[in-house]
């Protein structure tokens, strides 16, 4: 598995329609599950302190562990 940080830039557009569609009153980033993933069936993302794995299933779901 390999770690990958969070862009610099948030992406402004994505974010804005992302929060939109979801009701959110301020706008947060957003990120294509393909741009952590960058063709891996699986990542490790550090939060807190902790380490989670996120992965795709078969049926292209996403799951999240720690």
């Amino acid at each position: 598995m390999q770690t990958i940080a969070r862009p610099a830039t948030p992406l402004a557009a994505a974010s804005k329609s992302a929060s939109a569609s979801l009701g959110h009153a301020t706008p947060s980033a957003a990120l294509e599950s393909s741009t952590l993933l960058q063709g891996a069936k699986a990542v490790s993302i550090v939060h807190n302190g902790a380490i989670y794995r996120l992965q795709t299933t078969k049926l292209g779901k996403l799951i999240l562990t720690k």
